[in-house]
């Protein structure tokens, strides 16, 4: 039977490293990236089986990158791996279509396990944080905190502005012209309801879109 094809992403040399050395006697390791625009590009060439991401990821965040995963290759799962414990992250990566969700504190062993689960067709959430984030998946109405008010493309462009880039940049990266990155910003600003940048960027850091 085929080894389980593990693709890493996590914006941490260190980390990556740790990942790899825990995963490599029980999976194929197919690679390990650095930002989110070279995992989405990683698992165009490497097809894996399981994605291990964390959200903070420089370019693309973790759970941006696992919605456009689902869409252009749905047989491939993702179990996002961050130390960020709010419970409302764990219900927006669901809703973007990952299959688990583990914390950096967790054991290893842990790892392993939810990388056996999601790979047959299974959810995981680590343990740490099961009994909260079942109570809020139970709340009628909830809405996601990373899910609106903007479209993905807005949250996009307002991460990489946030980062610091300039919209000749942002255009480049996002392959549009730095009119429509412009204009993306500006309604970004009429949408959220603020008048600077820096509001911009206070609004990417409350969503974990980067980091403080």
């Amino acid at each position: 039977m085929p080894r389980t094809k593990v693709l890493l992403a996590d914006d941490h040399a260190v980390v990556a490293q740790g990942l790899s050395a825990l995963l490599e006697d029980t999976f194929d390791l197919a690679g390990v990236v650095h930002d989110g625009r070279a995992l989405l590009a990683a698992v165009e060439t490497l097809r894996p089986d399981v994605v291990v991401t964390d959200i903070s990821m420089p370019l693309l965040n973790g759970i941006d990158a696992v919605r456009q995963i689902r869409v252009r290759h749905p047989h491939v799962k993702v179990i996002i791996l961050t130390m960020h414990r709010e419970t409302q992250l764990a219900v927006d990566a669901f809703r973007a279509g990952a299959s688990g969700y583990m914390l950096k504190v967790s054991p290893g062993e842990e790892l392993i396990t939810a990388i056996e689960q999601v790979a047959m067709g299974r959810a995981y959430v680590t343990t740490l944080l099961a009994k909260d984030l079942i109570t809020l998946l139970m709340e009628a109405g909830r809405e996601s905190t990373a899910g609106t008010p903007l479209t993905p493309r807005q949250r996009e462009v307002l991460q990489l502005v946030a980062e610091g880039r300039t919209m000749k940049e942002v255009a480049s990266i996002l392959s549009i012209s730095p009119r429509t990155a412009e204009t993306h910003k500006y309604e970004i600003m009429r949408v959220l309801g603020v008048d600077s940048t820096a509001g911009l960027i206070q609004y990417a850091i409350r969503i974990k879109l980067v980091a403080e």
